[in-house]
């Protein structure tokens, strides 16, 4: 595992560094590393880091979350209620349309295993999007009009309704029906993620508050270090309940990192971020290096190019459905243009579900996988390359 973990940081960082050089987005270069050095190329990484990548990725997200969280600014976000709520599911809607429409003709799918297909591919990736708007955030690019914090909390919630509807489809396609229950459960995922994580932010600024007023001052390292642990106790937590009661892991940490920075001086919620930023360096290594191992190459190769109009036809669709949230609101052509970059980027959902219609036993496993593969490898980079490329002449600077 130490040999895998050096050649995950050393070659992940090098292919970085010189996408950096050549004006291209890191994360081309850690996609890559993955690809080449995962289990379907060269194949030098080892099981045991493998079996474990999917809770690495997790834990990776979580810290760029808590990053996302301290610097979220509710007062902001309630600037663009309406708009950030209709980017947690509309876009996504409109491109399951797109499958269920186009998908039995150009992949002669039935439309359920097309729903089931739309599913895979609907949502954005957080772990594209997310870093790339608290950057925004620090650089005050877009922040007058909240569009970052827009697209972070849109994005956050993106993934739950899809995945509520994937489920749904999954077993529409195996032979059952679609059950009502699955369907509330978004909204329930949402409210009690967004609880629990406020009551489990509150709680600790209580106990930072009282550590200090006892003259125990806890250092900011360890405050890390303890709101890192109640994160992962907070997705472990939503497995714990998962068939009793939804609610959203995801939600839950960016809520608590909310909670936090409103609550605690301004000193320390800088600081907490500042000291997240760092540990995301590493993270962000482990992230994508290890959502390009999970790239299966062959499969890409088998798609052909019926699968790349298929990509194309249904990020048209995705497109139209976010420039139906942006619709009346006062963002220029150019920044509903950044919103629907914004919204391309497919990774970390197709890497954890992609491959499971194939492992149900589908007739349409294999093309669904193929189809997300491909969707992985052209959309991270388009969407990152996208923002990377427009984010400052598309966006205005906050003075």
């Amino acid at each position: 595992m130490l040999t895998s973990l050096s050649l995950i940081f050393l070659v992940g960082l090098a292919m970085g560094a010189i996408c950096s050089r050549l004006k291209l987005p890191r994360i081309l270069g850690m996609l890559a590393t993955g690809i080449v050095l995962g289990p379907y190329v060269l194949d030098f990484l080892a099981p045991s880091i493998l079996s474990i990548s999917a809770d690495l990725r997790k834990m990776a997200l979580v810290i760029i979350l808590l990053k996302a969280g301290l610097s979220l600014n509710i007062a902001d976000l309630k600037k663009v209620g309406r708009p950030a709520v209709m980017l947690s599911f509309v876009p996504a809607s409109c491109e399951i349309i797109g499958y269920i429409l186009f998908a039995p003709v150009i992949l002669g799918l039935s439309h359920i295993e097309a729903a089931v297909m739309g599913a895979v591919l609907g949502a954005v990736s957080p772990a594209v999007v997310i870093p790339r708007m608290v950057q925004l955030m620090d650089e005050k690019y877009g922040t007058q009009k909240a569009i970052p914090q827009m697209i972070m909390a849109g994005a956050s919630c993106d993934d739950i309704f899809v995945i509520v509807l994937f489920t749904t489809f999954l077993s529409m396609a195996q032979g059952g029906s679609a059950s009502l229950t699955a369907f509330l459960n978004i909204p329930v995922s949402i409210i009690l993620g967004v609880l629990l994580g406020a009551v489990v932010g509150y709680s600790l600024y209580l106990l930072f508050e009282t550590a200090y007023a006892r003259r125990h001052y806890v250092r900011n390292s360890m405050k890390v270090i303890i709101v890192l642990g109640f994160s992962f106790l907070l997705i472990a937590i939503e497995g714990w309940l998962e068939g009793k009661i939804a609610v959203s892991g995801l939600l839950a940490v960016v809520s608590m990192a909310c909670v936090l920075k409103a609550k605690s001086t301004t000193f320390v919620s800088n600081r907490l971020s500042e000291k997240f930023g760092k540990l995301w360096l590493a993270a962000e290594v482990i992230l994508f290096v290890l959502v390009g191992a999970a790239v299966d190459i062959r499969y890409t190769l088998e798609a052909g190019l019926s699968a790349v109009l298929m990509i194309f036809v249904a990020l048209l669709f995705r497109t139209v459905g976010v420039l139906l949230c942006t619709f009346k609101t006062t963002l220029t052509a150019k920044e509903r243009a950044f919103c629907v970059i914004a919204y391309l980027p497919k990774a970390t959902v197709r890497a954890a579900i992609g491959s499971v219609p194939l492992a149900a036993g589908l007739p349409c496993g294999k093309i669904v996988l193929s189809v997300a593969v491909m969707a992985i490898i052209i959309t991270a980079p388009l969407g990152a390359l996208g923002m990377d490329m427009t984010y400052k002449k598309f966006l205005e600077k906050e003075k």
